[in-house]
C-alpha cells in the first residue's frame, strides 16, 4: 500500500507531502492546478522514465520519495538481491531524483538501481489506469490477459505448466535445428578428428618422450667431444699423461689428498683444529675416489652409435609432426587426443541425439496440445462468466442496454499462451452490432468498460490478493456524467473495500464516495513575475470538503444551491453498495 509521497520541485509543486490511507482517495482541483504533477510523481515512483522538463523552473533537480507498506514476498526478494533493506516497520522506501541537466537517479530500499529494476518492482506494488490503459484495453493480448486473470487460480496453474512446456519445446527445437543444419559441418569436424587421432595412434607418443629424445640426440651428436672431456677430467683427478695440456706427468689428486691427510693426522694429538681439518680432507678424498670411479664408468658408455642417432632423429621428426599440428609438446598432444576422443564420440552420436530430440519434441508438443485444450475449455467458461459480470456492471454505469461479450476462438497452431484468440466485444445499445473494443467504442465507453472489468476481476478474487494492492485511476470518469458518474464512484468505493484506490477526478459525484479527499490548488502566494505557478496539496474534511464539491458542481464555492447539492452527494455516498 502507498503510505506517503513527498514531492520537491516537480512542475508547479514546490514542496509537499501526501499521506495516503486504505480505502478510496479522491484527488481533485481546478484545471492547471497541478493534479498532473501529482500523477507524474506517482509515475516516477513506479519506474516511469524521467523527463528533465518536469523539473520546477529555477530548480536544479526534482525529488520524489515514496513509502510503501505491506510489500509482497516477491518485492522483498528483489530488495535482498539489490542489497537494499526495508525500514524498521517493513516499509519500502523509493526515491527518484530528476536532474534539470545531467543524470537522473533511482534509489530502491537505500540502493541505487536501474530505472527498469524499479519498474519491475512497481508491477507488484501499484498499477495506474489512464488513457493509455484504455488504448491497451484494445489490444488482443491485454484482453486475453484480463480473461486469464478472471479465470482463477486453477487456470493460472495450467497456464504456468503450459508456459514451462512451451519454453522447453523452444529449447529442444533450437537444439534439433542446430544439429540438423550443422550436420555437414559437424561431419567434416568428425573426419578431421579421426585423421588426427589416427596419426597420434600410429606414432604412439609417450609422455615426456620428446624431452628425453632431445637430450639423447644431443649426447649422440657430440660423443667424441664428451669422451675427450671425460678422459681429461679423469686424468686430472686420477693422474696420467695429457700431452695437449702442456703437462707430461700429473700427480693424482687422490695421492696428494692422501699425503695431506697423513701429515695432519700425525700432529692432531697436539692440535685439535688440525685433527678436524684432517677429517675433512679424508671426506674430500673419498668423494674424489667416487668421482674417479663414475668418470671411468661413464666414459665407457660414450660410444658412437650412428644407427641409434639416426633412429632418434627420425623419431623426433615424427613427434615434431604431431606437436606442430596438435600441441606444443607431446604432453599437449596427448591432452588434445583425450579431448578429441570425447568430442568425436559426441559428433558420432548425432544420429541418435537427433532422433531422441525429435521424440522429445513430439512428447512436449502433445503435452502442449492437451494443456491448450484444457485452457480453451476453461477460458470459454470464464468468458461467459466475465461477460455476464461486466454487462451487469455496465447496467449500473448508465449503459443499461449495453452488452459485453468475450469471444474465444481456437486456432490449429499453438501459441505462447495456447491456441486461443480472445476478442472483447461491446454492443453499446440494443439493435447495435457487436464490435471489438478496438473499433467503435468511445473514450467514455472504454472508461466504463475498464472500470467494470476491474470491479468484475476484484469480485472474482476470493482473498483480495488478486493483482497489486494499490490502484490509481487517472480520470477514469472521462466522458461520464449524471447518474453514471454516481455509479462510477460507487464502484470505485466497492473496489476500495479490497484494494487501496486513488482516483484523479473532475466529477463531484465520484469524489463524494472517497474516504479521503485531497485537493490540489494554486497557491495564493504565487509569484507571477518569476514566470511560474506554485501549487499546494492538502486533504479537506468537513465543511472544506463540502465547499470543494460545490466548486466542482458549479464552479462557485459560495453558491447555496451548490453547497446543498454537495451535501446531498455526500449523503448519497454514505450508502455505497
Amino acid at each position: 500500500m502507498l503510505d506517503e509521497m513527498t514531492i520537491d520541485s516537480l512542475g508547479v509543486i514546490h514542496r509537499t507531502r501526501m499521506d495516503f490511507s486504505p480505502g478510496l482517495t479522491a484527488i481533485t482541483g481546478e484545471t492547471g492546478a497541478g493534479k498532473t504533477m501529482v500523477l507524474t510523481g506517482m509515475s516516477l515512483l513506479l519506474g516511469a522514465k524521467a523527463d528533465p522538463a518536469t523539473v520546477r523552473v529555477g530548480a536544479q533537480r526534482a525529488v520524489v520519495e515514496g513509502r510503501v507498506t505491506a510489500v509482497s514476498d516477491e518485492v522483498v526478494r528483489t530488495v535482498e538481491e539489490v542489497g537494499g533493506y526495508l525500514d524498521d516497520d517493513g516499509a519500502l522506501i523509493i526515491s527518484r531524483t530528476v536532474a534539470a541537466a545531467g543524470r537522473s537517479r533511482t534509489h530502491l530500499a537505500g540502493r541505487s538501481v536501474p530505472q527498469q529494476t524499479l519498474a519491475d518492482v512497481a508491477q507488484e506494488l501499484v498499477t495506474i489506469h489512464g488513457q493509455s490503459d484504455q488504448i491497451r484495453l484494445k489490444s488482443p493480448a491485454r484482453q486475453r490477459a484480463a480473461l486469464d486473470e478472471f479465470a482463477g487460480e486453477e487456470f493460472a496453474r495450467v497456464l504456468k505448466e503450459y508456459r514451462t512446456a512451451w519454453f522447453r519445446r523452444a529449447e529442444l527445437v533450437a537444439q534439433l535445428d542446430g544439429l540438423v543444419t550443422q550436420r555437414d559441418e559437424r561431419a567434416r569436424e568428425a573426419e578431421l578428428l579421426r585423421m588426427g587421432l589416427a596419426e597420434v595412434e600410429r606414432v604412439e607418443p609417450v609422455s615426456g618422450e620428446d624431452v628425453a629424445l632431445a637430450a639423447e640426440a644431443a649426447r649422440l651428436s657430440n660423443v667424441q667431444l664428451l669422451r675427450d672431456a671425460a678422459h681429461a677430467a679423469h686424468m686430472c683427478v686420477a693422474g696420467g699423461d695429457i700431452a695437449d695440456g702442456g703437462v707430461d706427468e700429473l700427480t693424482p689428486v687422490t695421492e696428494l689428498l692422501d699425503r695431506a691427510a697423513r701429515v695432519l693426522h700425525g700432529v692432531e694429538e697436539h692440535d685439535a683444529e688440525l685433527g678436524r681439518l684432517a677429517g675433512r680432507v679424508d671426506e674430500i678424498r673419498f668423494a674424489v675416489d667416487d668421482v674417479v670411479a663414475e668418470l671411468s664408468a661413464h666414459t665407457s658408455t660414450l660410444e658412437a652409435d650412428p644407427a641409434r642417432l639416426e633412429w632418434v632423429e627420425q623419431r623426433r621428426s615424427e613427434l615434431h609432426g604431431l606437436t606442430r599440428a596438435y600441441g606444443e609438446s607431446v604432453d599437449a598432444v596427448l591432452a588434445w587426443a583425450a579431448d578429441a576422443g570425447l568430442r568425436l564420440m559426441e559428433l558420432e552420436d548425432d544420429g541418435e541425439r537427433i532422433e531422441s530430440l525429435r521424440v522429445e519434441v513430439e512428447q512436449v508438443t502433445e503435452l502442449l496440445g492437451e494443456l491448450a485444450n484444457d485452457m480453451t475449455t476453461r477460458r470459454r467458461g470464464a468468458a461467459r462468466d466475465l461477460a455476464d459480470a461486466v454487462t451487469s456492471e455496465l447496467a449500473g454505469l448508465a449503459m443499461g442496454g449495453a452488452r459485453f461479450d468475450v469471444d474465444v476462438s481456437t486456432n490449429e497452431e499453438l501459441g505462447a499462451y495456447g491456441r486461443d484468440d480472445v476478442v472483447m466485444l461491446l454492443t453499446p445499445h440494443q439493435g447495435a452490432p457487436a464490435r471489438p473494443l478496438g473499433r467503435g467504442a468511445s473514450g467514455g465507453e472504454l472508461s466504463r468498460v475498464m472500470l467494470a472489468l476491474e470491479v468484475a476481476l476484484a469480485t472474482a478474487s476470493t482473498s483480495g490478493a488478486r493483482g497489486v494492492p494499490t490502484m490509481i485511476f487517472d480520470e477514469v470518469d472521462a466522458g461520464v456524467g449524471g447518474k453514471a458518474a454516481i455509479e462510477v464512484g460507487r464502484r470505485l468505493a466497492r473496489l476500495a473495500q479490497t484494494f487501496q484506490v486513488i482516483v484523479v477526478t473532475h466529477l463531484p459525484q465520484v469524489a463524494a464516495f472517497a474516504d479521503h479527499h485531497v485537493v490540489v490548488t494554486k497557491s495564493s502566494g504565487q509569484d507571477v513575475s518569476q514566470g511560474f505557478t506554485q501549487s499546494d496539496v492538502r486533504e479537506v474534511v468537513g465543511d472544506e470538503r463540502v465547499v470543494e464539491l460545490a466548486r466542482m458542481l458549479s464552479g462557485q464555492d459560495e453558491s447555496d444551491a451548490a453547497l446543498e447539492h454537495a451535501k446531498e452527494l455526500l449523503d448519497i455516498a454514505t450508502v455505497r453498495l
